[in-house]
């Protein structure tokens, strides 16, 4: 059949023909105009876990806005200088008018072991120097073997190893190999008929990123009875651990916990660079004796790249941290709603540098509504307990009433109290995520100057006559020199009934019992249990 009826035969059955790859042309688009990283915690970690600053296993969200110019028909755009930690499966391109026609991740990037690779079979040149007079000679040569043992070239004098001879060696290739690249790559295939220039937005994710939250509150004077004011202010710490700066970007952190079921980090593939390892048949023969080793030459040196920043205790602070609680921060990052996620995005644009941390604040309060609670329980299981220490909390609630109002996110959280000479570490905790309108209770430590007794005064233990009532008894003693308030926590709903109690509630499940006791006073509580018919 003729060309021309088979031609006619495709287009009637509205079939195209396919462009081979190599005849495909090769664009690159612009660097990115434009970009919006969204990182996410490591869904992992739970509460008190820090953050792994050498290996964190959060991800990324990168956005990244470029410009291209395609030619019309088929062609191959390259974008340079994506993450390491790309997932490309992932990867999803906008803007283009005729789609993706295929996508790919390059996954050598500019090496001398790849620059070898890619010219196998092709010419390069060989220049020798003659350490004795010092005159170089270059000759052409064809690269014969891969750069996974000895380099093998074929020249006019037949087949040798480089850097063999023992003379100092040297190879020129005449253009670096077709898709290498000293930045990480991605390519995609499309169809434009017309050809034009276009804004497109890659969209992917990427592993080896993770932040995390930090608080640092400073207490009013705590010998002042009542509530307390305290100055709070909060920090979101962010870690890229890609070799790649993200410039003048949108910086956003989500909180939450994500239902991740993809293996992200096997699934990144981070490209990587090999250098040229070069081996040498031993000198000497087996008719003289044992063979001589001659340790390789070191490797060549890999081409230039953008220099990597390494990453040490250094962090980079945006706003100024010094009398932090009292000058307004420079720039916080506002808290917007996610489904049930939360989002804080940073209003002014930031750069994530590479191999780097960064601190952003999200929260500035200088009078949130607390108080220095203290707690103690007591068991109808012993007949007498204590006394024993108290335990100290610092309460409030997380609403605009008390001056918070915002979702907060897991972290750790640093309390100073005023002193003569400055502010004192008073005490560090983990802090779960906490909801807007939840009770928030930060353990601060055992009391040496409020104590609680307790003990049973009538009836048995529990589990020989469960339906008798129990007569309990608890003292608390304040050696303090002003009032304090103090919660007992008196056994679960499920597991006890009470009575003769007066303002007893129900916290968390508990039966519990707050009262105030006087400075340097005790107080004595008199009530009856007994379990649950449940129980």
């Amino acid at each position: 059949m003729r060309p021309a009826a088979l031609a006619l035969i495709g287009i009637l059955m509205g079939g195209t023909t396919a462009v081979p790859a190599d005849a495909r042309e090769v664009v690159s688009a612009s660097a990115p105009v434009g970009l919006a990283v969204t990182i996410y915690r490591d869904p992992g970690r739970g509460e008190g876990d820090a953050m792994d600053r050498d290996w964190p296993q959060g991800f990324a969200m990168i956005s990244e806005t470029r410009d291209v110019t395609l030619p019309p028909g088929e062609s191959t755009i390259r974008f340079e200088g994506v993450a390491e930690g790309m997932v490309a499966v992932s990867a999803i391109v906008t803007g283009l008018p005729g789609g993706t026609i295929e996508k790919n991740r390059n996954s050598d990037l500019l090496s001398p072991a790849a620059v070898v690779d890619g010219t196998l079979g092709n010419r390069v040149t060989i220049t020798r120097t003659n350490p004795a007079t010092g005159v170089t000679a270059a000759e052409s040569a064809i690269i014969s073997s891969r750069a996974d043992g000895g380099l093998v070239l074929k020249t006019s004098g037949g087949y040798e190893a480089v850097r063999c001879s023992g003379l100092p060696e040297g190879l020129t290739f005449d253009a670096i190999p077709a898709g290498l690249s000293a930045k990480p790559m991605f390519s995609i295939d499309t169809r434009d008929e017309n050809g034009g220039t276009y804004r497109v937005t890659l969209t992917y994710l990427a592993w080896g990123f993770d932040w995390q939250a930090h608080y640092v509150a400073t207490l009013d004077d705590p010998a002042v009875p009542g509530e307390q004011r305290i100055k709070l202010l909060s920090w979101l710490t962010i870690l890229n651990d890609n070799n790649q700066s993200f410039a003048d970007a949108e910086l956003m952190a989500v909180a939450g916990t994500l239902n991740i079921i993809s293996d992200i980090q096997n699934l990144a593939e981070p490209p990587t660079g090999q250098p040229l390892r070069l081996m040498c048949y031993p000198l000497g023969s087996t008719a003289a004796g044992s063979p001589i080793a001659v340790p390789p030459p070191p490797p060549m040196p890999l081409p230039s790249a953008p220099a990597m920043v390494i990453m040490d205790d250094a962090i980079m602070v945006t706003g100024s941290r010094m009398k932090v609680q009292e000058t307004p921060i420079a720039v916080t990052a506002v808290e917007e709603q996610l489904g049930d996620l939360k989002l804080y995005r940073v209003p002014e644009r930031m750069t994530i540098a590479a191999k780097g941390l960064k601190q952003v604040a999200f929260l500035q309060r200088n009078a949130v509504k607390a108080e220095l609670l203290y707690t103690g329980s007591c068991s109808a299981w012993d007949s007498a307990i204590g006394p024993v220490a108290a335990e100290i909390e610092l309460t409030t609630k997380n609403d605009r009433d008390h001056g918070l109002g915002i979702a907060l996110p897991m972290g750790g959280i640093t309390i100073f109290e005023p002193s003569m000479a400055g502010d004192l570490l008073v005490g560090e905790e983990d802090l779960r995520d906490y909801a807007v309108g939840q009770d928030v209770e930060v353990y601060l430590g055992a009391s040496n100057q409020v104590y609680v007794a307790c003990k049973r005064l009538t009836g048995s233990p529990p589990d020989e006559n469960p339906r008798k009532w129990a007569q309990m008894q608890s003292t608390v003693t304040n050696a303090n020199p002003f009032p304090v308030r103090i919660r007992l926590d008196l056994g679960w709903t499920a597991d006890w009934e009470l009575r003769k109690t007066p303002g007893l509630k129900t916290k968390d499940g508990e039966h519990v019992l707050e009262m105030a006791i006087p400075a340097n006073a005790s107080r004595t509580l008199d009530w009856k249990l007994r379990p649950t018919a449940s129980s």
